[in-house]
Formats: structure tokens, C-alpha cells, sequence
């Protein structure tokens, strides 16, 4: 190994060698191993001393020494000076936190270049000991370039693919009916490669190797095939990948073969826009490669941009590697050799991260508890408890709860309240907020166990006890049930009593059981055609407001009691008074507000994916904050139904945006009614269908849209965190595409207001009071799965890419359609990109100024990063999507907070 150690400043000469730091083999070199210089720190042809004046004037500099093995290069550590002029001291830990990625602004062959003549240079350094030889060829496969790339290998993670033993199977499976032969059309299926085309193509570049005709093959064909598919040698896989473009066998690439390959891996990797623009990005490959305009290129030149596309992050890679190891020991699982440790330490951290839910539970569990045991004992010391026994006692305990949590379950629901207390108050601090539907789901369960408990306990047990009694001890039971003893149970259904109890009962049964995900979000598509209809979002509204009869039925039920006579003992009105009102006034502030809330729409569009984004005029009393969200009604739709959508503009612009997944069939109908007045976008625009409010007698007549809000949501407090990192699925970036602007709004304010001379740290929030702003650095994940997904915020993304000039808002844009990096199917995404990238600063995957990544984000690592670059600080996770990720998210956000100093704290919003 050699250390290759050199001086970094920020002045014009900038760049130094330090001729004498030589360790592990006693050569010493200097050089930009990660790439090409910058302009301005081009290395001088010679060193000359300066003077003492020269040196007091000289910026700060600091020395940086590299690792150089073979062709693999990592950075060894970064030394600062020390104050007193004297010995360097370094700490391996904030060495590595600390240091700077180099500027990359040369083209793709100007860092190849850099990199292949340090390599060379290097070989050739101790020329004062040893003759001059020729550099060796570099060992691909242990460069970090073929690391990176894994080999360019055939089977994914995607793939069925699970080693030979598993081929030879299918294959025996495939070939029982062509003895013994497999045919091309099979070969895909039986190696386990999703992508038919692509596996086409790869058996044709097998065949052609080994002059095989016909296409069928046998197994020892097959396994040949597989063992080259395989091979560990990049050599041999980046010639396998060669020959698939090289369909004439001629050793050359003409434009025709990239353009072919490029659609292939393209359509590969459900990328449709791409593949429309095959013709162009074959040109941009030539054009790169084949400066001479010669009409091919070679296999050499392919692998230099093969070797470019996973270059890029080498240096960074290796820089981090042992601060990530750290962290990775301090990761691993702690077992407990003794079980109940285990137990504690995990029951320790549940209640630790879960207290504000707990204490509410265990409140409101008590609560439940105290008025059963009230109910219950108060029963036991009447007289009934002699005719009806224990089941009586029950069947009150559980009425009683029910009369709470009919109370309850409407409090969970009231919005505007719940926003008020969230923004306006300080309970958020002890009242989890963020849980109110689900508090509400729990009430729900709770309400059908008090109504099942209840009911049994009636019908099952005292009725009986009742029926059988004897005349004598049904004698003190005359004063409840009437002077004649029943004789059957229709005595208590043919009764005020037994009417209200059975129809709420039912009514119910209908609510709870449309409420449920299966019926709510449409999974039950094996319904017979009327009965899909049931199966939806707008069945679910409509049933849940059957609950405005229940509560009315429920009040006449506890009024007719049969063993309670006087008024102040029937107190099912007494606790539902408050709630009932409480709701009432919401709903009446909901439709006076959006009936006074008219608001215009400016501009229409329809995306790929089915997301409608409407733009719209901003009410001059709407105020909100980002993150937050609000309900749409369209009358053309329907005049009753409210849907709730996140709050897709910024607190600082004049407009309001939401943008519409349509997945049921209210959403779809919206789509509908403005698809009608929309028309195909002009070149260059984005979306499928546009229309915008113009002035002048041509404006499109848009349908009548009301709104209502806004109210609370988990990630409208991200400005409670210095960093925070924040997690959209597909649609599910809503809300974090809000906030992203309003950081960079707010970071623009803040600075506005700071050379102003005004307060620092709080600032306006564009139509509100002055509130803390305390965020200094985001990260934004979208993870979706089409790569139309992102022409929803195609604009907003670039807007935020421009603004940000301090680089405090991270974006990564993840396309899960793309095969991981390192794939064969991906590789030539990966050139396309990289390359495009450097010379037009668009990414080919999304249209944007953001790189996107392949395939879906290692969570942990992403986690790890954060906990690294921001040890000793609170940092909020908001995650907006389906609940899939939810559970993975918080687990991690757990395990760092438990096991690092950086304190993750998670929000979710589930949909």
C-alpha cells in the first residue's frame, strides 16, 4: 500500500505536495485520485518557498492523505493544523464526519483520464530505484469501479433466480414435453429472468458465442450458459454485455446496436419515456465516444463508460467506511443472556417512545373500569340481582362504558378542534394528536366488544332467568316488566326498548363493517357487479353517517329503560350532550366556511400515473401551514361527499395546489369531469391533459370546487427539528413537496430578516404570526414506482434544486421500476444517466435536475448517514404513504435512537 498525502487550500496555488509522508512501502505520490481538479487547484509546475508575509497571508489549509492499493484508492484521514503552529491532531471520528466532498465539473473523459494517468503515474514513481517498466493492466476486479457494479451481473434480487440447482429443475419442469430440449422462448422462465426481451437477447449473444443455431439448447449448453452468466470475472461479463449489443459479431457498436440496446434496457426497466427517446441518447453515446465520427465504437470505449457511471462516488465511499463500521458495532442486537433483562429492556424502550399513548389508554382503561365496577355493584344491591343475577350486573357495567365511548368516539373527529388545541395550545406536548383516528378505530372495537357484552348478557342470561322465573319471584319484578310475566322473547323485542336496541345494532353492524379496510379501500374485487359498489370509499362515507340515527335511537333507549324509572337515573343524554354538541357546531363551521371559501380554479392537469393536480385560488382568511391538509368537494361529483387531500403549495404562495391519486371511484369521476375540459399540453409542457385559466372570453369552463380547512397533520411540525428527514410513497409526497418550499422559503426569509437586522430565528410564515424556524437540514426521499410519477412535481423539484444555493434541502428521487444498480439491464441506464447528467444537468429517469436512484433505498443506511453527519441532535422523520414502509421506518428510527446519540423521532401519515 502506498499513502499518498498532499496540502489543500483555498488559495490560487492551492494545492502542495508533502514530499515526505511515505509510509508502507516508502513510495510517496500526490495527485487527484477521486477525479480531475478544479480550475483553481491545479498543481503548480514547481513549488517555490514563500515568505514569512506570504505565509501570515495564506488561507487555512489542510493536508490530505489517501491510501493507494493497486487501483484502489480511499482517503486515509484530513489534518488541520494545529493553533500553535505545531504537530497536527486528528480525530479519526469528526476526520471523517468533517470532510468535503471535491468539486466534479470536468466532463466524463477529462476524470477518466485524471484517473487513468494517476494510475499509470504511479506505477512508475520509484523510477530512482527500480528501470522504468510499462504499467500493469489495472485488475478490474479489484477496482472499486467493478465493486460497484458487482460485475455486471444477469440475476437480480427481482429475478426467481436461487443458484443452478434451481435452473435444473425448471429446466427438467420446461422440458418434459421436448426431450430434454429447451427453446429459446423458455429460456427467460427457466433462469428465472423476469425480463422476457432482455433474456431473449441474452441467449441470442450466448448462442452466437458458441455458434449455436436453431435456437433450443440442452441442459450442458444451458449449463455453460449459466456458468458465463455468472463468471466473476468482469472481463467476461462486460463481454457477454458487448456481444448482446454487437449482434453482427463484428466487434464494433454502431449507432444502430446502441440505439436497439437502449430500448432494450429501457423497456427492461418500464421505462417508456426513455424508450421514445432512444434515437437521441444513442447520438449522445456516440457523440461521447466516437469523437472521430469513425460510425462505431469499441469494446474499450464502452467500458470506460461503464467504468464512469460507478466511479463518481468511490472517494466518498471509502471516506465513510470506517465511520460506518463504528456505527455498525454499536448497531448490532444486545442479547440478554437472561431472559427477564430482555424483557425489560424491551418494555423499557416500548413505553419510552410510546408514554403519551399510554397514559391516555391507560386513562381512559380506567375510566372504563371504574364505571363498570360502579354500574355493576350498584346493580348487585337492587333487587333484580335476585330474579337476574350476575348478568344483569354485566349487562349495566357494559352499558355504561358504551355510554362513554359513544361520547369519545365523536371527540377523535372533530377537526377544527383538534387543529385548534394542536396549534394553538401547548398539549400536544403530553396528548398524542397525531393518533386521533386511531384512538378513534380503538373507541370503535371498544364500542362493539360493550355492545356484544351488553346484548349476550341480556339475551343469553337474565331474559332466560326472567322467562323461567317462578310467579313469586317474579312478583317484586312486576314494577319493571308489567304485571303479566313474559312468555317469550318477543315480549322484549315487541318494545320500544327492543326496537331501538335491534335497529342500532344493525345499523352499526353496516357501519363497522363497510369501515373496514377491505370494504373501504375497494380490495374485494371478487364481488359479485352490484355489490362492488359496497367495496368503496363512498360506501364507507355514506354508512358512517348512519350513525346521526344511532345516536338519536340511543338516546330513546336509554330513556326506556325498563329498571330505571326516574329521569336523573337515565343518564345516556347526560354524557352525550357535550360531545353531540361539540360536533354539531364543527359540522355547522364546516359548511358555513365552505360555503363563504369560493374559490377559483386557476390550472388543470393530468399527469401519467392518474394524479390529478388542480390549482386554485387562495381565500384571503385561508391560512395554513405546510404539511397540512384540507377537504374538496366538487358538486359535479357529488354535492354531499368531503375528501381529504394534503396541501400540495407552500404558506407563501397566493394559490392553493392539491394533487390527486385517483384509486376509487369519487376520485376517478373528478378526473373525469376536468379531463372534459382539458386538451393535450403544447410541446415541451408536461402532463397528458392541461387547461389554465387565461384572461380573456376562452377560458375553459372548470367545474365548481369548494374547500375546507385546513387542518392538523403529523409533519407540519418539522420546524421543531434542526434536521429532519422526510419519506414520500408514490403519492404520498404531498406533503413533504410542501414542505421542501417552505424550507427553502423560510431559509430565504430567515436570511432576508437577518441582514435586515430584524429578530433572528423567527420570521413570518407569509400570511400568519411569526413562529420558530429552527430547521437547518432536510432530506427528502420519493420513493415511487413509475417513472411518469415524477411529472407530478417535476417544476417544484428543479424550483427547489435552483433556490437552494446552501444546499440544506437533500433530494433523492428513487424509481423502483429500475433494476438495482450494478444489473445488466440497468447498466446502460446507469451510462445514460451519468453522462446526460454531466453535459445537459437533466436526469434521464425523472426530467429533473435530481439524480435518481434504482430500485428501493436502503433504509438503514439511509439512517446510518443522518447518524453520522448529525450526532447529538433530534432529528424528525415524516413519512406519508401506504402502511407498508411504517413499520420499517419506525423500527429503525428505534434502534438509532436507542443505540446512537442522534435521537430520531417518527410521524407517520397513513393512507
Amino acid at each position: 500500500m502506498q499513502r499518498v498525502s498532499f496540502e489543500v487550500t483555498d488559495s490560487p496555488r492551492g494545492y502542495h505536495s508533502d514530499a515526505d509522508a511515505t509510509t508502507n512501502g516508502g513510495a510517496h505520490h500526490s495527485g487527484p485520485m477521486g477525479g480531475p481538479l478544479p480550475p483553481a487547484l491545479k498543481k503548480p509546475a514547481k513549488k517555490s518557498p514563500r515568505s514569512a508575509a506570504e505565509n501570515h497571508r495564506a488561507p487555512p489549509y489542510v493536508d490530505l492523505a489517501l491510501d493507494v492499493d493497486e487501483d484502489r484508492v480511499s482517503v486515509h484521514s484530513v489534518r488541520s493544523p494545529a493553533s500553535d503552529g505545531g504537530s497536527s491532531v486528528e480525530d479519526p471520528e469528526l476526520t471523517l464526519l468533517r470532510r468535503k466532498r471535491l468539486e466534479k465539473k470536468t466532463s466524463v473523459v477529462q476524470r477518466l483520464a485524471s484517473v487513468s494517468h494517476e494510475l499509470k503515474r504511479l506505477t512508475s514513481v520509484s523510477g530512482a530505484r527500480k528501470p522504468p517498466r510499462a504499467p500493469p493492466r489495472i485488475d478490474r476486479t479489484k477496482s472499486a469501479a467493478a465493486h460497484a457494479l458487482k460485475g455486471l451481473k444477469f440475476i437480480s434480487k427481482k429475478d426467481g433466480g436461487a443458484g443452478w440447482a434451481a435452473v435444473e429443475r425448471r429446466f427438467d419442469q420446461i422440458t418434459a414435453t421436448t426431450d430434454g430440449l429447451l427453446l429459446r422462448s423458455k429460456f427467460g422462465e427457466c433462469i428465472g429472468m423476469n425480463s422476457k426481451d432482455f433474456a431473449l437477447e441474452l441467449f441470442d449473444a450466448l448462442a452466437r458465442r458458441r455458434r449455436i443455431t436453431g435456437g433450443l439448447i440442452t441442459k450442458d449448453q444451458l449449463k455453460e450458459f449459466w456458468d458465463q452468466m455468472n463468471d466473476q470475472s468482469f472481463d467476461s461479463r462486460l463481454q457477454t454485455f458487448f456481444d448482446m449489443v454487437d449482434k453482427d459479431a463484428d466487434g464494433r457498436l454502431t449507432e444502430d446496436e446502441v440505439r436497439e440496446i437502449i430500448s432494450l434496457s429501457a423497456s427492461a426497466n418500464n421505462l417508456s419515456i426513455l424508450q421514445k427517446r432512444a434515437d437521441e441518447y444513442a447520438a449522445l453515446i456516440m457523440e461521447e465516444l466516437d469523437p472521430d465520427n469513425l460510425g462505431y465504437i469499441m469494446l474499450d470505449s464502452l467500458e470506460s463508460l461503464l467504468l464512469q457511471a460507478s466511479t463518481e462516488s468511490v472517494i466518498t465511499t471509502g471516506e465513510r467506511k470506517n465511520l460506518s463500521q463504528m456505527l455498525s458495532q454499536k448497531l448490532k442486537p444486545n442479547r440478554h443472556r437472561n431472559l427477564f433483562n430482555r424483557w425489560y429492556r424491551g418494555l423499557r424502550y416500548s413505553v419510552l417512545d410510546n408514554w403519551k399513548r399510554v397514559w391516555v389508554l391507560a386513562l381512559w382503561l380506567t375510566v372504563m373500569a371504574i364505571l363498570f365496577a360502579y354500574k355493576f355493584m350498584q346493580y348487585k344491591r337492587r333487587a333484580v340481582y335476585e330474579v337476574l343475577g350476575v348478568c344483569v350486573c354485566v349487562a349495566k357495567g357494559a352499558a355504561e362504558t358504551l355510554k362513554l365511548n359513544m361520547a369519545l368516539i365523536l371527540l377523535p373527529v372533530c377537526r377544527n378542534t383538534i387543529t385548534w388545541l394542536r396549534n394553538k395550545t401547548r398539549f400536544g406536548i403530553a396528548v398524542p394528536f397525531d393518533d386521533n383516528l386511531n384512538f378513534h378505530k380503538v373507541i370503535a372495537v371498544a364500542v362493539t366488544i360493550g355492545v356484544g357484552i351488553h346484548a349476550i348478557s341480556h339475551l343469553a342470561c337474565d331474559f332466560p332467568r326472567l322467562l323461567h322465573a317462578t310467579p313469586e319471584a317474579y312478583s317484586p319484578m312486576k314494577q319493571f316488566f308489567g304485571k303479566d310475566q313474559p312468555t317469550s322473547y318477543w315480549h322484549f323485542v315487541n318494545s320500544v326498548e327492543g326496537v331501538t336496541g335491534v335497529v342500532m345494532v344493525l345499523l352499526m353492524a353496516i357501519a363497522f363493517t363497510l369501515a373496514t379496510p377491505w370494504f373501504r379501500r375497494g380490495k374485494l374485487n371478487y364481488l359479485p357487479g352490484p355489490l362492488k359498489k359496497l367495496a368503496s370509499f363512498n360506501a364507507f362515507w355514506y354508512s358512517h353517517h348512519l350513525f346521526v340515527i344511532v345516536y338519536i335511537l340511543l338516546v330513546v333507549h336509554g330513556y326506556c329503560l325498563y329498571l330505571s324509572k326516574k329521569w336523573y337515573k337515565k343518564t345516556t343524554w347526560m354524557y352525550l350532550a357535550a360531545p353531540v354538541m361539540l360536533y354539531a357546531c364543527e359540522r355547522m363551521i364546516r359548511a358555513f366556511r365552505s360555503s363563504i371559501k369560493a374559490v377559483t380554479i386557476r390550472k388543470v392537469a393530468v399527469y401519467p400515473g392518474n394524479v390529478l393536480a388542480l390549482h386554485m385560488s387562495r381565500p384571503d382568511n385561508f391560512r395554513y401551514k405546510s404539511g397540512q391538509y384540507m377537504f374538496v368537494n366538487c358538486a359535479a361529483v357529488s354535492p354531499f361527499e368531503w375528501h381529504p387531500f394534503s396541501i400540495t403549495s407552500a404558506p407563501q404562495d397566493d394559490y392553493l395546489s392539491v394533487h390527486i391519486k385517483c384509486l376509487g371511484d369519487w376520485t376517478r369521476a373528478l378526473k373525469g369531469v376536468f379531463s372534459e375540459v382539458c386538451r393535450p399540453p403544447p410541446a415541451g409542457v408536461s402532463g397528458i391533459l392541461r387547461a389554465d385559466m387565461m384572461h380573456g372570453a376562452n377560458n375553459p369552463d372548470f367545474p365548481k370546487v369548494m374547500i375546507d380547512g385546513p387542518y392538523g397533520a403529523p409533519a407540519q411540525d418539522y420546524k421543531k427539528y434542526e434536521v429532519v428527514l422526510l419519506v414520500g410513497l408514490g403519492i404520498g409526497a404531498t406533503p413533504m413537496i410542501s414542505i421542501v418550499k417552505d424550507i427553502v422559503n423560510n431559509i430565504k426569509a430567515k436570511e432576508q430578516a437577518d441582514l435586515n437586522g430584524l429578530e433572528s430565528g423567527s420570521h413570518s410564515n407569509g400570511r400568519g404570526k411569526k413562529e420558530s424556524f429552527r430547521t437547518r437540514r432536510a432530506y427528502f426521499y420519493w420513493v415511487t414506482r413509475e417513472q411518469g410519477s415524477f411529472d407530478w412535481f417535476k417544476n417544484i423539484m428543479n424550483e427547489v434544486a435552483e433556490r437552494d444555493n446552501n444546499n440544506v434541502i437533500e433530494l433523492h428521487n428513487y424509481c423502483t421500476s429500475v433494476y438495482e444498480e450494478g444489473d445488466a439491464r440497468s447498466a446502460l441506464i446507469a451510462m445514460l444517466q451519468s453522462l446526460n447528467h454531466a453535459k445537459n444537468g437533466v436526469d434521464i429517469v425523472s426530467g429533473t435536475r435530481v439524480m435518481s436512484h434504482f430500485a428501493k433505498p436502503n433504509w438503514r443506511s439511509v439512517y446510518k448517514r443522518i447518524a453520522m453527519d448529525y450526532p447529538n441532535t433530534k432529528v424528525g422523520v415524516f413519512y406519508c404513504g401506504s402502511p407498508a414502509l411504517t413499520k420499517e421506518l419506525r423500527h429503525l428510527a428505534l434502534d438509532f435512537t436507542h443505540k446512537t446519540s442522534t435521537k430520531f423521532s417518527f410521524h407517520k401519515e397513513n393512507f
